[in-house]
């Protein structure tokens, strides 16, 4: 006991707890949002993958959450997923408790460097959201220092007449002539999708691509060769409804137009759903995004290291 709460370790039946104190304590409406879906994808579903996770309790009751995992690319490095504290919580040294307990947990699973990142391919945030003044403010006084700087870029899908959804109808024509089919992805296309993202690209995004595919709110279209050869592929939903991401074209397939007919594709299919809005993830080539879907930078996020 400390301060008067309690820092235990969270099971499976605090998953309804840790999504309605994620609603309370992310200031932002759209992270507060999508609290379910976010929680789900950090703590990992029953039977699978396990966050390593921590609550601070007043009373029984949750006020606090931290979840973490070990790199999936390097297994001496740790990320901080979440971390959050209920506002009526806050300046009573939850954030500092429950910090200090994951980096004591992430030490004996043998992790020498903890990270203030994403951990793709189960990952809510590339960072810390600039505008979350409280969190850096914590970072900082534990030692976290500035890595790196990420952005998210957003395309306005709240009118059938945004840019983000114009028609891709004269450009599939050109590619179909030119012998390459565009289409939905269906979970038998996964072995193939998996493997041309690993070879191609390396890195998280056969794991994201996987997530989308054949799963509700999530989706991926590819581009094919009549010969059953894979030129590209743009997925969303992999973690969070609204998210698009990860998209890849094979270099030998660039400047044929598969991006950005693969792109409005998926981000028609978030417009169908309900969304007004889709973000663009962990973002690389800002002019492309800018010039396919007419998406802006919008949130900007803070990377951070420590040494453990």
């Amino acid at each position: 006991m400390d301060h008067g709460f309690s820092i235990e370790e969270l099971t499976d039946a605090d998953l309804p707890a840790m999504v309605g104190l994620c609603r309370d304590a992310l200031d932002l409406s759209d992270d507060a949002a999508e609290a379910e879906p976010i929680v789900s994808c950090l703590w990992g579903e029953a039977g699978s993958r396990r966050a390593i996770g921590f609550g601070a309790r007043v009373g029984g009751v949750l006020h606090g959450v931290v979840l973490a995992s070990v790199g999936r690319g390097d297994a001496s490095v740790g990320h901080v997923d979440l971390l959050a504290v209920h506002p009526q919580a806050r300046r009573r040294g939850i954030a500092r408790a429950l910090l200090g307990r994951v980096e004591d947990a992430l030490r004996g699973q043998g992790v020498g460097e903890a990270r203030l990142a994403g951990n793709p391919p189960y990952y809510a945030w590339p960072g810390i959201d600039v505008r979350y003044t409280p969190a850096i403010c914590t970072a900082l006084a534990l030692g976290y220092e500035q890595d790196r700087t990420a952005w998210n870029m957003t395309a306005d899908l709240s009118s059938g007449t945004s840019a983000a959804v114009r028609t891709t109808g004269p450009a599939e024509e050109r590619l179909a002539a030119a012998g390459v089919t565009v289409r939905a992805a269906t979970v038998d296309d996964l072995p193939a999708l998996t493997g041309f993202a690993e070879v191609t690209f390396g890195g998280s995004w056969a794991g994201e691509l996987a997530q989308s595919v054949g799963r509700a709110g999530a989706g991926c279209h590819l581009a094919v060769r009549a010969d059953g050869e894979l030129l590209g592929f743009a997925a969303y939903g992999a973690c969070r409804p609204t998210w698009f991401g990860p998209m890849g074209t094979a270099p030998t397939a660039r400047g044929l137009g598969i991006g950005g007919v693969l792109l409005r594709r998926c981000l028609r299919d978030q417009q169908a759903a309900g969304h007004a809005r889709a973000e663009i993830g962990w973002v690389g080539p800002v002019r492309f995004y800018a010039e396919a879907a007419a998406a802006g930078i919008e949130r900007v996020f803070f990377l951070y290291r420590k040494q453990l």
